[in-house]
């Protein structure tokens, strides 16, 4: 035995160590716990060697003794960077100072004669090391580092939520294990100022035991989550006063056992020692026994059983930290199952398309495929009163069917859903963790606020989804509008087109004319689709010199308007000549709309900017149109028209960097202006 559990030992440890490195290589939590297992192995390999070869203790020890200077450094960082994110940075700053202070121990074991640590006048027989001033203050030193880093792993423990912390929770006890069992062997310098080197198989095994445990937690439950733990949090700690008075009753014991004088079965006495720490500790980690003592403290501590500030800012803050539908619900069935210490939860609401209720999210139960029909009398009690209606108080004629598997799988509660007085879903709670805990009136009160802030995020978020699938349908049916409103004015060069060729198809120069009109047209519908993306912004332009008279010329043939007066001299500007042109169009079509025949007139030139001008004899606008309506999409006083046109000739012309004028009067016609940068303008 006293080389089997040490070769165990060693083989599992240097095992997991490298599984570590190979799949983790860059997580330093990794890194630091394989580089703690190293230092326990090489612990292990001298220690063993040392009892093996007594004449060679001096040199065996100094490299366990290197080894054991390692352990509070790295077994302290791996505790507080294990699950947790931000590193360094995100440390306390007395966590910083003690990670520096570990630095003492390389440097103590380094520097100081072996003779002033340890010494064992007859080591071939008793095993023993007595320890000298130096050696008493390392090893208390080194006991009290571990006890601070087997404190931080259980608030990393419990800061978990259940979930993950069921997760590591078989990990954190195999490091802790570990890390007690090493409290327990240096407790020796404390008590005694020796160490007791007989103890070797003891420690071997819960080595062994430790690695086995953080190996299955690894390979069986996954990863370890990260998370963040506040660095304002004092060091308090349940474990911390568990160790403390653990180590005082080892003392009463170590102390009883030399009254009696008991010391042929040390050994036994200090396994029994451990394997008692490790049962309490599975005791501080059970969910049952954490429930009982929060019972406890209410009954004969509290007036309240709930701060439901607090409960209220923890609910708000787990709601405002979901980025989707499926973390919000979730979120709240954790929530649930957390505060009310719940085996599992399930949120189902209501299908108005399917008349029932259907499950919406699950937490740690399988309750998808239920479906419940609208009508069933607990639904109806639900919808009528907001209560928290107990299956286990039903009568077992109404549990049938999905009812009766709801109640098979543990489910103990329904939390009506209700918004103004109709139940739009309701939330199922599972079983108790601590059955022989009753709940009042406090917790009905809890589950009943909770629901209600629940089904008003809930709504919301519903109601917020129906408004942008609203909105993309509206942009949709924009774009539709834009593009029905392009290849109308498209038709209509066409129209003009067709009707003109029936009696000059046979001149030459009409039909270089309509090739020329057919060639623009099918260039502008090639470039609608580009434009359906800027609807609601600026078109994308393609900016070339271009002359705005030109323009004017080439607008007016597209537009079919042979007969309108186009005067003035060229003004050059900065512009995209396609978009500028369409801007020509839509005020030639509707010139010649509202003047019902009459020409339009167009003047070209320059006035400080570049001006295009389009003048008609219509019937005109009034003042509060124009600054109200004129340029707003969707509105036209047009039978047949869309609205559209002006308010796509305003974002053409402003994303040139000009503006749009407009002089009208009502009976006598309007006057719209366009300005424009000129080229010098715009290049300066």
């Amino acid at each position: 035995m006293q080389m089997i559990f040490p070769i165990l030992a060693i083989l599992l440890a240097v095992g997991y160590g490298a599984y570590l490195l190979v799949h983790r290589p860059r997580r330093l939590s990794s890194f630091v716990l394989a580089a703690g297992l190293l230092a326990c192995v090489v612990l292990e390999f001298c220690d063993l060697r040392a009892l093996l070869d007594p004449t060679a203790l001096a040199f065996w020890k100094r490299g366990a003794l290197l080894a054991e200077s390692c352990l509070p450094g790295l077994w302290l960082l791996f505790a507080l960077v294990f699950s947790r994110s931000g590193g360094w940075r995100e440390m306390s700053w007395l966590s910083r100072l003690l990670l520096l202070a570990t630095l003492a121990f390389p440097l103590a074991a380094l520097l100081l004669p072996p003779t002033t640590i340890f010494y064992s006048p007859d080591f071939a027989d008793e095993k023993m090391l007595f320890l000298g001033s130096a050696g008493y203050f390392f090893y208390v030193a080194l006991m009290a580092f571990l006890v601070v880093a087997l404190a931080q792993l259980e608030r990393t423990l419990v800061a978990l939520p259940r979930p993950d912390r069921w997760r590591i929770k078989f990990e954190v006890m195999g490091a802790s294990v570990l890390l007690a069992v090493l409290v327990v062997y240096y407790s020796q310098a404390l008590l005694y100022r020796s160490l007791d080197m007989n103890l070797l198989p003891v420690r071997s095994f819960s080595l062994a035991l430790g690695v086995g445990l953080m190996a299955f937690s690894r390979l069986r439950r996954g990863e370890a989550v990260r998370i963040r733990v506040s660095r304002e949090i004092a060091y308090r700690s349940v474990v911390v006063l568990a160790v403390g008075f653990y180590l005082i009753l080892l003392g009463i014991f170590g102390a009883g056992m030399r009254y009696l004088h008991v010391s042929g079965n040390r050994p036994f006495f200090v396994g029994l020692a451990v394997l008692a720490g490790f049962a309490l500790v599975m005791l501080l980690l059970s969910e049952r026994i954490r429930r009982r003592i929060q019972v406890l403290l209410h009954k004969n501590f509290y007036q309240q059983k709930y701060d439901y500030r607090n409960e209220w800012l923890q609910f708000t803050s787990k709601l405002a930290g979901a980025h989707s539908r499926e973390e919000l619900e979730k979120g709240v069935l954790e929530f649930y199952a957390e505060t009310f210490s719940l085996r599992g939860a399930a949120l189902f609401l209501r299908d108005r398309e399917g008349g029932c209720f259907r499950c919406s999210a699950c937490f740690e139960n399988e309750a998808e495929q239920l479906c419940f029909e609208e009508g069933h009398p607990i639904l109806t009690r639900m919808g009528g009163q907001d209560w928290v209606i107990g299956l286990d108080e039903e009568d077992d004629s109404l549990l049938v069917g999905d009812w009766a598997r709801l109640r098979a799988m543990g489910a103990s509660f329904l939390v009506p859903l209700r918004f103004e007085n109709t139940l739009e879903g309701f939330i199922v709670l599972g079983r108790r963790i601590y059955q022989q805990e009753r709940l009042t009136y406090e917790d009905f009160d809890l589950m009943k606020i909770l629901a209600h802030q629940t089904i008003g995020v809930l709504l919301s978020r519903k109601l917020y989804a129906d408004l942008a699938a609203a909105n993309e349908m509206a942009a949709i049916g924009r774009v539709s509008t834009f593009v029905i409103h392009d290849l109308k004015n498209l038709v209509s060069g066409l129209a003009l087109v067709v009707d003109n060729a029936r009696d000059y198809i046979d001149d030459p120069e009409f039909r270089g004319d309509m090739f020329e009109t057919l060639e623009h047209t099918v260039d502008n519908m090639k470039t609608l689709i580009a434009r359906l993306q800027n609807v609601k912004h600026r078109p994308l332009l393609d900016r070339a010199p271009c002359d705005l008279l030109a323009v004017a010329k080439e607008g007016a043939a597209l537009a079919g308007a042979a007969d309108v007066e186009i005067v003035g001299t060229p003004a050059l500007v900065l512009g995209d000549a396609a978009e500028l042109c369409k801007v020509v169009v839509n005020l030639l079509h509707n010139a010649r709309e509202a003047a019902a025949g009459l020409p339009p007139r167009v003047e070209v030139g320059c006035a400080g900017q570049a001006f295009l001008r389009v003048v008609d004899q219509g019937c005109g606008m009034s003042e509060e149109f124009i600054r109200t309506r004129l340029f707003r999409p969707f509105e036209t006083t047009k039978k047949k028209g869309m609205g559209i046109g002006l308010y796509q000739c305003r974002q053409v012309i402003e994303g040139h960097g000009g503006r749009i004028e407009v002089r009208s009067t009502p009976g006598e016609g309007s006057v719209f202006t366009v300005w424009l940068p000129t080229e010098e303008e715009t290049v300066g």
